[in-house]
C-alpha cells in the first residue's frame, strides 16, 4: 500500500494551480511527488512539475457518482480563492460580471495549456488527464468559458452539469432545446463525444458527454 504523502508534500500539492496543477516546491520536494507517482517533470523547458491524476484526486478528493443523471447532487460550493467553474445551481455561485468573465477566461486558457504541455504533439484539441479525473468542472469550464448560461439557485433556466454512474461521462441538462443543442456544439468543439437522450420519467432531453480520446 502506498504511503500517504507527508505533511510538507501534502502543502506543496493543497497549493497547486487549481486548474493545470502547476507545481512550486523544493527539488527534494518535487522529485519526491514524482517518484511517488503524484507529479510529473515536463519534457520540455522549463521543465516545470504538475500533479498527475492521482495528484489531484489527492489534491481534491474522489467524489461518488450519483444514482442516476435526472437526481444528481451539486458539487460543493466554491472555496475562497479557489476557482471553480459554474455547474448550476450552486447555493453560493459566483457573482456574475466582468471580473467573473476574466477569471473563466484565465481558467479556460490555463486548461489549454495544461492539455498542450501534456500531449506529444502539443495539440489542445482533446482533453487532458486532469479533465478525466474532473469531469463535472472540466466539462462546465468548457460550458462557461464559452459563454453559455449556468442555471440559478432555484434551477431556473441556464445547464446543469451533473456527474453520472457511467464511466466517464457527464450529463447536461438545458431547459431550452436550443440552447441544449448550443452547449452539445460547444463540448464537441472542446473535444467531447456528445448524445442527445430522453429521460425516461419526465421525457426531458439531455446531453451525456465523454472527453475523447483520438
Amino acid at each position: 500500500m502506498t504511503r500517504p504523502p507527508t505533511a510538507a508534500q501534502r502543502r506543496v500539492i493543497d497549493a497547486a494551480d487549481p486548474v493545470t496543477g502547476r507545481l512550486r516546491g523544493t527539488e527534494t520536494q518535487l522529485a519526491a511527488l514524482v517518484q511517488r507517482g503524484l507529479a510529473f517533470r515536463h519534457p520540455r523547458p522549463p521543465h516545470d512539475h504538475f500533479l498527475t491524476p492521482a495528484g489531484h484526486r489527492i489534491r481534491e478528493g474522489v467524489r461518488d457518482a450519483p444514482e442516476s443523471a435526472s437526481e444528481p447532487a451539486v458539487e460543493p460550493p466554491r472555496a475562497a480563492g479557489v476557482f471553480t467553474a459554474r455547474v448550476g445551481g450552486e447555493e453560493d455561485a459566483p457573482e456574475a460580471g466582468p471580473s467573473r468573465v476574466r477569471e473563466v477566461h484565465s481558467a479556460w486558457q490555463g486548461l489549454l495549456e495544461l492539455r498542450r504541455m501534456t500531449r506529444p504533439d502539443g495539440a489542445t484539441d482533446l482533453p487532458c488527464g486532469w479533465e478525466r479525473t474532473h469531469l463535472v468542472p472540466a466539462a462546465a469550464l468548457a460550458l462557461e468559458a464559452a459563454g453559455h448560461r449556468p442555471a440559478g439557485r432555484e434551477g431556473e433556466g441556464g445547464y446543469r452539469v451533473r456527474a453520472t454512474p457511467q464511466p466517464e461521462a457527464v450529463a447536461v441538462h438545458e431547459p431550452d432545446s436550443g440552447a441544449l443543442r448550443a452547449c452539445a456544439a460547444t463540448l464537441e468543439e472542446a473535444g467531447w463525444q456528445v448524445g442527445e437522450y430522453t429521460e425516461p420519467r419526465t421525457r426531458a432531453r439531455y446531453l451525456l458527454a465523454s472527453p475523447r480520446r483520438t
